[in-house]
């Protein structure tokens, strides 16, 4: 998983979905001055006005509105490792949320004075992409997302560790940079804490059982003292090079900042949360009990999947699925030759223990021997490989307990910052040996380093394009990729080959079971049982999974939707080109423009397989 869709990393899913909606509403403010970003951006339609090359007029365009998104959102632009941001953070006042939103129709004026039929064929598709991208922000207006900034999936607590470790750590300046973050870092808080008070008087909030968790996570950043806080930790790791005076001021800093600006304000919005907050929450676990909730769902549903698939239709594909996978896993354990129930298997795989390591060390070390098993088999299916390394590392405590089983947390080349693979080490007894081979292919490579390194290293493509995350083409891709494991030597222990199979069985639960809940009434106890009827996770992890899905409705039906559309078109690839059908050359295709909706995907993979038939015929 990654957190861009909230899919590209965890810190991201901490943002407020940053990366799914740029907009978001507030209450009226009358008899105020024009947003300034408003200002600039009605100039710019001005000054583009006089140009005519219209490849050079998108250009501008996009930088244009690129730097704004920057500027309105820091916290992304250091995950991009977009300059001159990382000493802020975003404004969250009600005044600002206010104005802000007006952006994209202005963006949407500056756009349509494009010509597009005097583009280039590259230009025609970004001007496709953005201006579908602002539709999308234009319809997230009627959804006030902006209220629902802490919940058990994240908040201020994970925002600030988070974004200490994504910022550059190459200069002084870095680190001064962070030292300006931890200086306002209680303004933000106390915006974050005013929006929290809006959405209890306006009834959007969290699930109160779900709140519940949440005041232990800021305990794990309400350390005894400054030196034991994980943010410290990054000054602590600063740069051998850096003049030794000039680290041991920045450190006291530091210290100072945490014990007197960060943990005060942590300790205050914790207050806040637990008597205040928490006995506010909803009780109902349906997105559809908010003010315009089924629309609400409607919405995210098509956003995470870029379809128009009804909940319904999802709900009958998932159900399909289920059937299907069912077979392929039962087939498995006919193999396996084990005397007993589908029920009994799972129990088994879930508790003896040969299957779980005892120590926390053994299991990232094992996932490592993994990753370095996979590295060679690549080439054989890709022709282009990213730049940027990827490791492997103990996902953080602060994060551990409500998290899923692993995350992909993304680099840049810009900041000097590899790509991790965080691995969930908290209760090991629910970690088990035969799931690590396919989670490693998902959350590494193939999977999320590898497609969204390459499109992060697409140089002539606009910022964008390299930094989009629709949550069906990128978990899509990660799902995809666990398909490719028997090619690269992968599964051959039959219980890796179960584990393949529970983790597909998985995704096509959530189709079910989210549309369940926010659709159909379901409550989270059918939905609890119906995951752990099909899927061999322990009830610690099969509860933290539909939480999931109650917190972020529609994110969960991203990947299997995704997923069969990449199976789909590499089918027919190889029906229509049949012996010169070339695997890597279809990755390179469906890789090779970065992220993309799934219906733009489609169109651009049959102009490019029409071509190639072209070409098989002459």
């Amino acid at each position: 998983m990654t957190s861009q869709s909230k899919v590209m990393a965890p810190l991201i899913s901490t943002l407020s979905g940053l990366l799914i909606s740029f907009v978001i509403a507030g209450p009226a403010v009358a008899n105020e001055s024009k947003y300034p970003a408003i200002t600039e951006c009605e100039s710019q339609i001005q000054k583009l006005a006089s140009v005519s090359d219209q490849n050079k007029k998108l250009n501008q365009s996009l930088d244009f509105i690129w730097g704004q998104w920057m500027k309105e959102y820091p916290e992304w632009a250091t995950y991009v490792a977009y300059p001159g941001q990382d000493d802020r953070w975003s404004d969250r006042s009600m005044a600002t949320i206010q104005k802000r939103k007006q952006l994209p129709k202005c963006h949407q004026q500056l756009l349509s004075k494009i010509n597009a039929k005097k583009l280039n064929e590259q230009g025609k598709l970004t001007l496709k992409l953005i201006a579908k991208k602002i539709k999308t922000q234009l319809e997230a207006i009627a959804f006030p997302s902006e209220f629902l900034v802490v919940d058990q999936l994240g908040g201020v607590h994970m925002d600030v560790v988070d974004l200490m470790m994504s910022a550059p750590k190459l200069t002084l300046k870095d680190y001064e940079d962070r030292l300006a973050r931890l200086e306002s870092f209680p303004a933000y808080v106390e915006q974050t804490m005013a929006l929290l008070e809006e959405g209890l008087k306006r009834k959007i909030t969290p699930v109160k059982f779900l709140m519940a968790s949440v005041p232990k996570q800021f305990d794990t950043v309400l350390t005894k003292d400054a030196k034991s806080n994980p943010i410290y930790t990054v000054f602590a790791d600063m740069p051998e090079s850096m003049d030794a005076a000039a680290k041991k001021a920045m450190m006291a800093r530091a210290e100072k900042l945490i014990a007197e600006k960060v943990m005060p304000s942590l300790s205050k919005i914790k207050t806040f949360i637990v008597d205040k907050y928490i006995p506010g929450c909803r009780t109902d676990i349906a997105i559809t009990s908010f003010p315009n909730g089924d629309k609400w769902y409607e919405y995210l549903v098509k956003d995470h999947t870029t379809t128009n698939l009804t909940a319904k239709q999802i709900h009958e594909i998932g159900l399909a699925e289920v059937a299907r996978i069912n077979k392929d896993m039962e087939a498995v354990r006919e193999k396996l030759k084990f005397k007993g129930t589908k029920a009994e298997f799972h129990k088994f795989i879930q508790t003896d223990p040969q299957f779980f390591f005892t120590n926390p060390k053994d299991l990232i070390s094992e996932y490592r021997s993994i990753a370095k098993q996979i590295d060679p088999e690549l080439p054989r299916l890709f022709s282009k490989m990213p730049e940027l390394p990827y490791g492997i590392r103990e996902m953080p405590a602060y994060k551990a307990a409500n998290s899923p089983t692993a995350y992909y947390y993304g680099g840049s080349l810009k900041s000097g910052r590899a790509g991790y693979f965080e691995a969930n080490t908290y209760n090991l007894k629910s970690r088990p040996k035969w799931e690590m081979e396919v989670l490693t292919v998902h959350e590494a490579v193939p999977g999320h380093h590898l497609q969204i390194s390459i499109a992060q290293e697409l140089g002539d493509l606009p910022e964008f394009r390299k930094n989009e995350g629709y949550t069906a083409f990128v978990e899509g891709w990660g799902l995809y990729s666990e398909s490719l494991g028997d090619e690269m030597g992968l599964y051959k222990d039959l219980y890796s080959k179960y584990g393949q199979h529970s983790y597909e069985m998985w995704r096509a639960v959530r189709l079910v079971v989210d549309t369940g809940m926010h659709s159909m009434g379901w409550t989270k106890q059918k939905a609890l049982d119906y995951f752990m009827e099909n899927i061999p996770k322990d009830r610690l992890q099969s509860e933290n999974e539909i939480d999931r899905y109650i917190t972020w409705p529609g994110q969960a039906l991203a990947y299997k939707i995704g997923e069969l559309k990449f199976k789909e078109m590499k089918k027919r690839a190889q029906d229509k080109l049949q012996a010169k059908f070339d695997i890597r050359e279809f990755h390179k295709e469906v890789l090779g423009k970065g992220a993309l909706p799934m219906d733009i995907l489609e169109e651009e993979f049959n102009n490019w397989l029409a071509r190639k038939q072209t070409i098989k015929l002459n």
